[in-house]
């Protein structure tokens, strides 16, 4: 791979403006595809093989009148002080609020008028309409929204508190400036790491052309795949994080082979040959992972996973083809002044040790105590995690500044906390001799369950072998008296279908919540395992050991463990909430720990293949286990905490997103990278292989032959291009000596 790459970056850095010319057209396509791509529809959302879908799924077939997947909404009134809703002039009001309603948008397939239907609460304070809408959240025009928000405005005059809560105000996410300063932070760090701004902006220009291709395909591609705005943002988040840190490797890689003096494009052939190899390598590992979510079977989480792939594929690509032929148009500029004068020097003075030898020697001298102080306190960190609640967002989990949020809360006063999760409850009567009579035995076995608030009166199709019952529970939609109710009115319709032949089945929003959570949880060790395990085999491919994988994978496991406790402690115990703008605390989004699991898993490839293959190649050249250790960091540390720093930079930016999930998933990323990092692979990873000593690298005969040989390093290359080690004087590439002029520029680099 490393000979092919090779050849690859030599055309790229030769035929520089034909390769950016390709890049450039490429990205006008994808702009103009997305420009010119309609409004992505709303993807309904599914969980296959639930009995809240089968549910969802019966209804639309059995009720075809029913928009099942519309967009909903709920105006909710409430009188002053003194006054109540019945009173003659606040019931005007309402009931013009009605006509408004009905009259504003072609969209809205009905309005309920809270007087017939009941709507008003037993103390007579609050009431609400309730409309329903013809098509689903996301494609609603911004007329029909602005309809809906006017409508009771006429209402509020008149001295009535009116919000509106419901699906139907759903707005696209903002990321907000936090993303901007998030890449400026990057490009800050990559200035300070490369000392030269025209060698800190190739990865910047290279990973935004990169996602802006990723990003734009899948705009033009969101309605036919049914992609939605979270998706994209999601790719754009990592896309960018990956897209700066690979093209960083690989400038960095050709500043040092520059460093020894080779012509430009030797230079860009050996730094994709080498460096790229290990990009290639942790590209796959972050694809695979993500790609990998299909095997949860959630829709929207394997579009959210190939996506963002697909991106990352994007990134891959654009670090071994367009980076070598950015570095062709920047010339000698991108080593910077100073890197300059000293390569140009005839005989260099000795470069100090780096930070990264300093604390490499100081990991060696006391390997046990930081062992023990980078376990206990990821371990510490981890604990919230013990008391991870999971579940999907509602009005509920809204800011209490939110009209949504104002609107759950005066219909949790008005009508009690469970009126705002309704349960839906579905009897398919087609097997049963008489469904009439199953359904009214179902109505009094659900009203006896303990906590039901109310039961309302069955309501048949037109066929007659299928009914809808309301069930109100007396608790908040996402409580566990409210889930034992759900699993009580379930476990009631098992026995009373081996009793009369009919099917019950509970959905819901509610009930699709607690389904979608059950099956997250289910899907989390699994997912975990297959995650771990397809670590451990790469790793033993690429470092021919058994002890390394083995310490990566489990320094793996303690970096997402303590990130979790993190989110724990920051989302669902509010912990530092109003530092990260988290005005309400709640459970943990069902799907950001399955999804953190997957990025986590490629980034931590990332750092633990470009740091340890150093340390591998001084080791296989001969080189004692710690003095290994101290070259790879002398080498790696500057540039993986460079990375680290903008990977981190870049999910906190997305922090400052209106949408809680792209913000509770930017931050999981942002402290999992520091924890894996800094923590893990800067600290744990240098202590285990210091006490490991030889053993770290040792492979049993029989699995070494039996392991192909991948060659992230380049060694076959190094061969076939004449750099093996002089017997004589070990001054080659990689040899025992390192090369010791090589160590002084890559210092100074």
């Amino acid at each position: 791979m490393a000979t092919f790459l090779y050849k690859l970056g030599r055309f790229a850095f030769r035929r520089r403006r034909f390769v950016a010319l390709i890049w450039v057209a490429l990205l006008a396509l994808a702009g103009f595809g997305a420009a010119s791509a309609s409004t992505a529809a709303s993807s309904s959302f599914s969980i296959p093989g639930t009995e809240a879908q089968r549910a969802f799924d019966l209804l639309e077939q059995r009720f075809p009148g029913v928009s099942a997947d519309g967009a909903t909404a709920r105006v909710v009134f409430k009188a002053p002080e003194g006054q109540k809703m019945t009173d003659p002039e606040n019931k005007a009001r309402v009931t013009k609020t009605v006509s408004g309603l009905k009259s504003g948008s072609d969209q809205v397939a009905s309005v309920a008028d809270p007087y017939t239907v009941g709507a008003v609460s037993k103390d007579g304070s609050t009431a609400y309409v309730a409309v329903s809408y013809k098509v689903s959240a996301m494609e609603l025009t911004d007329e029909t929204r602005d309809a809906l928000k006017d409508a009771g405005h006429a209402a509020q005059k008149g001295g009535l508190t009116v919000e509106i809560g419901g699906d139907a105000l759903l707005v696209i996410p903002e990321t907000g400036a936090t993303e901007v300063i998030g890449v400026a932070v990057a490009a800050v760090v990559l200035v300070i790491t490369f000392g030269s701004l025209v060698a800190a902006g190739l990865p910047l220009l290279t990973a935004l052309i990169g996602v802006g291709i990723g990003v734009s395909t899948i705009t033009a591609l969101a309605n036919p795949l049914g992609l939605d705005s979270t998706t994209s943002i999601l790719a754009m988040m990592i896309g960018l994080a990956v897209g700066i840190d690979y093209a960083l490797f690989i400038v960095s890689r050709y500043r040092a082979e520059l460093a020894e003096g080779r012509e430009r494009e030797e230079a860009a052939g050996r730094a994709v040959g080498t460096a790229g190899s290990a990009v290639v390598f942790a590209g796959l590992t972050v694809v695979i992972a993500l790609v990998g979510l299909a095997v949860v079977n959630i829709p929207i989480l394997t579009k959210m996973g190939f996506a963002a792939a697909g991106t990352v594929v994007i990134a891959v690509l654009v670090a071994l083809t367009l980076v070598p032929a950015m570095m062709g148009f920047a010339g000698k500029r991108v080593m910077g002044r100073k890197a300059r004068k000293a390569a140009d020097a005839s005989a260099p003075a000795e470069a100090k040790p780096n930070m990264g030898t300093r604390w490499a020697r100081f990991v060696l001298r006391k390997p046990v105590w930081v062992l023990l102080a980078g376990v206990i306190g990821l371990g510490v960190v981890a604990v919230p995690a013990t008391s991870l609640e999971m579940g999907l967002p509602d009005d509920g989990s809204q800011p209490t500044s939110s009209t949504q949020r104002r609107a759950y809360d005066l219909l949790s006063d008005g009508f009690g906390p469970g009126f705002n999760g309704p349960l839906l409850v579905v009897v398919d009567t087609a097997d049963s001799s008489d469904g009439k009579t199953a359904v009214k035995q179902v109505t009094d076995e659900i009203s006896g369950i303990r906590g039901v608030a109310a039961v309302t009166p069955a309501q048949f199709n037109k066929a007659g072998d299928t009914a809808m019952i309301t069930v109100v529970p007396k608790d908040r939609p996402s409580s566990t008296e409210t889930e034992d109710v759900v699993h009580a009115i379930r476990d009631a319709g098992a026995d009373i279908t081996s009793d009369t032949g009919a099917k019950v089945l509970v959905t819901g929003a509610t009930a699709m919540n607690i389904d979608f959570s059950q099956k997250m949880n289910d899907a989390l060790l699994p997912y975990l395992a297959l995650v771990v395990g397809l670590a451990f085999l790469l790793l033993m491919l690429v470092f021919r050991s058994v002890l390394v994988p083995l310490k990566a994978a489990l320094g793996f496991l303690l970096s997402v463990v303590a990130a979790l406790g993190a989110v724990v402690a920051v989302f669902q115990w509010g912990w530092l909430g109003s530092l990260f703008g988290v005005e309400q605390t709640g459970p943990i989004m069902s799907m950001m720990p399955i999804f953190m699991v997957g990025v986590v898993f490629g980034l931590a490839m990332d750092y633990e293949v470009f740091l340890v293959t150093r340390m591998r190649e001084a080791y296989v050249h001969g080189e004692k286990p710690g003095e290994a250790i101290v070259t790879g960091f002398r080498h790696g540390a500057r540039v993986v905490t460079a990375a680290a720093v903008i990977m981190m930079a870049v999910f906190a930016g997305f922090i400052g997103s209106t949408e809680q999930m792209v913000k509770m998933i930017g931050f999981s990323l942002a402290i999992a990278v520091f924890f894996d990092a800094f923590v893990v692979r800067m600290a744990i990873v240098p202590a285990v292989l210091a006490l490991l000593g030889d053993r770290a690298w040792s492979l049993p005969r029989w699995l070494d032959r039996l392991l192909p040989n991948v060659d992230v390093e380049g060694e076959g290359l190094r061969k076939q291009l004449g750099d093996a080690p002089d017997p004589e004087d070990g001054s080659g590439h990689g040899g025992r000596g390192g090369g010791a002029e090589e160590e002084r520029e890559l210092s100074r680099v």
